[in-house]
C-alpha cells in the first residue's frame, strides 16, 4: 500500500529567523550582495507560493517576486529588527504589492441588464390602439349588414366558410363573395384614413 507523502517541514527555526535578520541587516548596513542572494534564495520560492495561493498566475507571481525583492534591496534602510522580523517585513511588502496589483486591474465592464418589454401597453400605445379601434368602427359602419355578419362569423367566431353557409342557409359562393367584398371595402377605407 502506498504511503501518503510527508509534507516537507517548512517551519522556520529561531536560528533561521536570526540568520534572516542578520542577512537583511547586512543588506541594510553594508549593501551586502551575498546576504541579499541568500535572502532571495530563501524568500523567492515562498513568496511565489504565497502569491499563487492568493490568485496570481505563475508568470505574474514571478514578476511580483522580482519586484518585491528589488524593493527589499531599495528599502532595506527602513528595516528595524526591533519592530518586525525580517520575514514579516518582507511578506508585508509582498502583500502590499499584491494589493496594488489588484487595484490597478481594470474592473470588468458591468453587464447591461436588458429588461423585458412590458406586456402592458404604455400611454402612447393605448392612444394609438383607441384611434385604430375608432377608425375600424367607422369603416365597419360603411359596410352592408350582410357583409358585417359574414365577417363576424369568419373572424370573430372563427368559423369556416362552409359552416357559415350552413348557419345562414346561403350558398358557399355568396358567403365567400360577401367576406371578400367586405374585406376589400375595409382595406380601402382604412388605407384612406392612414397618413401617407
Amino acid at each position: 500500500m502506498r504511503q501518503p507523502r510527508k509534507r516537507k517541514d517548512i517551519r522556520v527555526t529561531p536560528a533561521e529567523r536570526t540568520e534572516q535578520t542578520q542577512w537583511l541587516l547586512a543588506v541594510r548596513d553594508r549593501r551586502d550582495r551575498e546576504a541579499f542572494g541568500r535572502l532571495f534564495d530563501f524568500f523567492a520560492p515562498r513568496l511565489k507560493a504565497m502569491l499563487i495561493r492568493g490568485g496570481l498566475r505563475d508568470g505574474s507571481a514571478e514578476d511580483v517576486v522580482q519586484d518585491v525583492m528589488i524593493s527589499v534591496w531599495n528599502k532595506a534602510a527602513q528595516f528595524d529588527p526591533h519592530r518586525a522580523e525580517a520575514s514579516a517585513w518582507i511578506y508585508r511588502i509582498a502583500r502590499n504589492r499584491q494589493i496594488d496589483l489588484y487595484r490597478r486591474k481594470p474592473l470588468p465592464e458591468p453587464e447591461l441588464i436588458h429588461e423585458p418589454e412590458s406586456s402592458e401597453p404604455d400611454a402612447p400605445q393605448i392612444l394609438a390602439m383607441e384611434q385604430e379601434a375608432a377608425q375600424l368602427r367607422a369603416a365597419l359602419k360603411k359596410l352592408r349588414p350582410e357583409q358585417i355578419e359574414a365577417l363576424r362569423h369568419a373572424y370573430m367566431d372563427e368559423l369556416p366558410h362552409s359552416e357559415i353557409s350552413r348557419i345562414t342557409g346561403l350558398p358557399l359562393g355568396t358567403i365567400k363573395s360577401r367576406i371578400r367584398l367586405g374585406l376589400d371595402r375595409l382595406r380601402r377605407d382604412l388605407n384612406d384614413l392612414r397618413p401617407q
